[in-house]
């Protein structure tokens, strides 16, 4: 069974108190009288049945049990003002921080955006490009989307999309000395790297897959991030294996082609979801955000959805 707790304002004038060591300036702090303070401090020790202070003739000492209290105090209120400031940056402002990585924010997410402004004007967006992880409960976003095999806790999970991994170059890699028509072509153009860490998204699975043996699968620059693969790609520096949810636009717009079926490609094991807090649908920014991505996601174009 739970203690019933000493009142708030008699623990708030004696850890303010404590800290001063001074009545008059833990008033001056709490915007209230030293009397007022002096009558708080007085109650707490009559209600916990032991002195707090020394009271001397011109100042205030602790005792043991003051001692003892403050630190922990201290910390608490602490935590009370951090929460109280979380609730107020989550809840009242009209900012939506969302946490996404910077290619998938560059890409996919970017491009459509503007939408979403369109239809909720009144929410400021605030976008961290960032693969770290995030404690939503904590950190600043409001939402994050991952990439991942799922499994994620203590957090709502949404999924948005599952991409396919398929070869997207330049129109002008289809012409030229060196035409590229089919995946024996590939011999003849540079293989554009992404490093994932999911070895059934690389060259050298594709390659297999396409029944292609005698290629070297390694050759070719690598990059850390898709969206400067692709945009090797568009430039015709060769020929990118990108999941097709990222280049759906780029194709629409003629940017990049796919140059071959693209129904040899590998399959992804990992996917994109919408990470929010479980309460996140008594938010109406989130719950509009939440809403507004996975009708995008519904209608995204390439990539199995299910």
């Amino acid at each position: 069974m739970t203690r019933p707790l000493p009142p708030l304002n008699a623990l708030r004038a004696f850890e303010a108190a404590a800290r001063h060591l001074s009545f008059t300036k833990a008033a001056e702090e709490l915007n209230v009288t030293p009397g007022a303070v002096s009558h708080q401090v007085k109650a707490l020790e009559e209600i916990l049945n032991v002195p707090l202070f020394h009271r001397l003739t011109r100042s205030l000492r602790l005792t043991v049990a003051g001692q003892a209290a403050l630190p922990t105090l201290i910390q608490g209120f602490d935590k009370l003002s951090q929460g109280v400031e979380q609730i107020r940056a989550h809840c009242e402002s009209g900012v939506l921080t969302i946490s996404v990585s910077p290619s998938f924010g560059a890409m996919w997410l970017m491009p459509r955006l503007e939408r979403f402004r369109s239809l909720h004007p009144d929410i400021e967006i605030r976008i961290d490009g960032t693969d770290r992880l995030v404690d939503l409960t904590r950190d600043s976003a409001d939402v994050a989307i991952r990439f991942g095999p799922g499994g994620y806790s203590g957090v709502r999970v949404d999924h948005l999309l599952t991409p396919v991994n398929t070869p997207v170059c330049s129109p002008a890699l289809l012409e030229g000395e060196n035409p590229l028509r089919e995946p024996d072509d590939l011999r003849h153009h540079t293989l554009l790297h992404i490093d994932w860490s999911d070895a059934e998204t690389s060259w050298r699975m594709w390659l297999l897959a396409a029944g292609l043996h005698d290629i070297e699968p390694t050759r070719g620059p690598h990059f850390n991030l898709e969206n400067m693969a692709v945009q090797a790609a568009r430039d015709g520096q060769g020929v990118a294996l990108v999941a097709d949810v990222l280049v759906a636009d780029d194709i629409a717009a003629g940017r990049l082609v796919h140059p071959f079926d693209p129904g040899i490609s590998t399959p992804f094991n990992f996917r994109y979801y919408l990470l929010s807090t479980k309460d996140g649908a008594e938010q109406p920014k989130i719950a509009a955000f939440r809403n507004w991505v996975l009708a995008e996601a519904r209608t995204a174009g390439p990539g199995d959805k299910s």
